[in-house]
């Protein structure tokens, strides 16, 4: 039994799918051990789901202000069909949608 287990640990497919889990297990892990999310501060569900993803937010911005900052400006985005629409027919369209109560 083992020895099949081992030989199956060796297939790409097999590497493929740990590789995925590793990600995962060591974000959980980092959630566990370094937030204190194995206990949960409010009781119900709903409330602990609350929790979860603020908690979850939380850890992305610090992630996300870890990184260096990028010499480069951002490519802008490509218009949405929409704005394709609106440009094939020369309708003019405002740059953000907070200005057209204005």
């Amino acid at each position: 039994m083992q020895l099949r287990i081992r030989t199956e640990q060796q297939t790409p497919e097999w590497k493929t799918r740990y590789a995925v889990r590793s990600g995962v297990e060591g974000t959980v892990n980092e959630l566990a051990h370094g937030y204190g999310m194995r206990r949960c501060r409010y009781r119900g569900q709903g409330k602990a789901h609350v929790q979860h993803v603020l908690t979850a937010i939380a850890v992305n911005i610090e992630r996300l202000s870890g990184l260096p900052p990028t010499e480069e400006a951002p490519t802008p985005r490509r218009p949405t069909a929409f704005q394709n629409y609106l440009d094939q027919r020369e309708i003019p369209r405002p740059k953000s949608w907070r200005n057209l109560g204005s």
